[in-house]
Parts: structure tokens; sequence; C-alpha cells
């Protein structure tokens, strides 16, 4: 598994990624996500395809190193999508995904990162809690906002 950056060149793979159909109100699919990118630049965003071999399995954006005091911003470390294509769920990329997010964002001076999910019972929050994201007691535009502590040991 690898983190590839988005260019023209397998923008149109990337952008046909689709998790579950059942998934799709948890999760905004790649092409929307980079609109929202676009949108909201002091969000910082950072994203990358994820490769497994040469063909395309998901989609990981995040806010990074935000500076403090940016409205409506969560940070400085904040995981806003992670997308497995349905076909490869199940499989280890969502964590795989994650443990090299994990590596990233702590080489860069993290200590915590954030995200938030859409609150359904059958939604992505026991894979969060799972990997060892807690509640913050936060809720951003309707969803928990968990935190993962980068200074536990337990983590890659």
């Amino acid at each position: 598994m690898q983190l590839v950056e988005i260019t023209d060149a397998n923008r149109e793979a990337v952008c046909a990624l689709r998790v579950h159909p059942g998934q799709e109100r948890f999760v905004t699919g790649v092409a929307r996500s980079l609109e929202q990118a676009a949108a909201i630049p002091e969000a910082e965003p950072w994203f990358r395809a994820v490769y497994a071999g040469d063909e395309p399995v998901g989609f990981v954006m995040l806010s990074w190193n935000v500076p403090p005091g940016r409205p409506g911003i969560l940070g400085p470390y904040y995981l806003w999508r992670l997308l497995v294509d349905g076909r490869f769920q199940g499989l280890g990329y969502g964590t795989a995904i994650l443990d090299a997010v994990v590596a990233l964002v702590r080489a860069d001076g993290a200590t915590e990162l954030l995200t938030s999910h859409h609150p359904a019972e059958d939604g992505p929050g026991p894979f969060y809690r799972k990997y060892g994201f807690v509640p913050t007691g936060e809720v951003d535009d309707g969803e928990p906002v968990l935190r993962l502590d980068l200074t536990a040991p337990h983590l890659a």
C-alpha cells in the first residue's frame, strides 16, 4: 500500500472509487472531496490516492498542520476523509491507511490526530474506536469528534 499524489494521469481512476452503496451517506466521494479541498484552502488540505500496486484502492484527506485560531477548522491535524473502495474493503486497507497517516503526522511533530464521523450505528465509529480514537465530547457539524493520542506507545 502506498500513498500517491493525485495528478491528471490518475485523477479519473481515483475519482471513480466508490464505497458500498449503503455507505455513501457516511463518506463523500473523491471528486467532491477535491472540490471541498479547493474551496477551503484555510483548512490546509493534504490528500493522496491509496494504491495497492498499480491499482487505486482508496483516498485519504487531512487538514495538515492548521495554525491555531482558524474558525470552523479542526486541527491542527484532522482526518477529513478516509475512503476505501467497496471492492477492497475488509482487506486491511483502512487500518494500513491510518498507520501511514499516523506515521506521517507524527513525523511532522503532531501529538494528536482528530477526526469525526457520521453517528449512525452502522457507520465508521467502531472502526475508529477499535484503532484507538476516543470521543472528545465535541460535536462538529452534527458529528462526534474523536481524538487519537499519537504519543501512545502502541501506535505504529
